[in-house]
C-alpha cells in the first residue's frame, strides 16, 4: 500500500492542489486544516509523513512540530513562505527533517517527500541508492521509481536505465550504450536502442514525446538530465 501523507493546510485552494499532485506522485493523502485537527488526525490515522504548514490557525506549526516530537518519530515536513534562515534552522531543531518554502513545484515536492520517506526506512544503511531528480534507483534490489511511484521495468529496462543515471547529466553515445548495456561483441543495430529508449520514456516521462528527463542530444546519443 502506498504511503500515506497528512497534509497540514489551512487553505483549502492550496491543500486540494497539494493532495491532487501527491495522488498523482503515487501516495495517499489525508488533510487537516489547523494545529488541533492535525494532532487529532496524527493519533487516528497513523500516517507515514506530515507535511506541515507553519502559519495554521490554533496551534501554529512550530507547536504541532514540538507536540508530535514529544511522542513520535514520524518523519515531518515543514512547508511554509518563511524562507529565512531562522525559521529554517529554528524548524530543523523542532525535529522536522526537511523545509519547503512556497512557492515550489510540485514533482520537486513529491521527490523531496520520497527523499525523506527513504531515509526513514528501514533499509540497509549501505545499500547503493541512485537519485537523479525525482527518479531513484535501487540497484541491489533492481527497483526504480519517480517519487513514491515504482515503475514497472524489464531487466534491460533496468540496465539501460541504471547505466544512465550512473551517468547522470552526461551525454552517452549510441554505440557505447549498446557495448556497456548489451555487451560487447554483439551485433545490434542502434534501432533497438532507441527502442528501448522510447518504451523507457513511456514508464518514466510525463510526456513521453516532449522528454524531460531522459533527452536526445542529436548526433550523439542520450542523457539522463537531474533538471526535470
Amino acid at each position: 500500500m502506498s504511503d500515506l501523507i497528512l497534509v497540514v493546510e489551512d487553505e483549502p485552494d492550496m491543500a486540494e492542489t497539494i493532495v491532487r499532485a501527491l495522488e498523482w506522485g503515487g501516495f495517499r493523502a489525508v488533510t487537516a486544516a489547523n494545529g488541533r485537527e492535525a494532532l487529532e488526525r496524527l493519533a487516528s490515522e497513523r500516517p507515514d509523513l506530515v507535511l506541515l504548514d507553519l502559519m495554521l490557525p490554533e496551534i501554529d506549526g512550530m507547536a504541532v512540530c514540538t507536540r508530535i516530537r514529544e511522542h513520535s518519530g514520524v518523519p515531518i515536513v515543514m512547508l511554509t513562505a518563511r524562507s529565512a534562515e531562522d525559521d529554517r534552522v529554528a524548524g530543523l531543531n523542532r525535529g522536522a527533517d526537511d523545509y519547503v518554502t512556497k512557492p515550489f513545484r510540485m514533482r520537486e515536492l513529491c521527490a523531496r517527500l520520497a527523499a525523506v520517506l527513504r531515509r526513514s526506512r528501514h533499509w540497509d544503511r549501505d545499500e547503493e541508492v541512485l537519485e537523479v531528480g525525482d527518479l531513484y534507483i535501487r540497484p541491489a534490489a533492481r527497483e526504480a521509481g519517480i517519487g513514491a511511484r515504482v515503475v514497472d521495468l524489464t531487466p534491460k529496462e533496468f540496465d539501460l536505465l541504471e547505466h544512465l543515471a550512473r551517468n547522470a547529466d552526461h551525454v552517452l553515445g549510441r554505440e557505447k550504450i549498446l557495448e556497456r548495456v548489451w555487451g560487447e561483441g554483439q551485433y545490434l543495430d542502434e534501432r533497438t536502442l532507441d527502442v528501448h529508449i522510447r518504451w523507457l520514456r513511456e514508464k518514466i516521462e510525463d510526456d513521453p514525446s516532449n522528454p524531460e528527463r531522459l533527452i536526445t542530444v542529436r548526433g550523439v546519443g542520450y542523457m539522463l538530465t537531474s533538471g526535470a
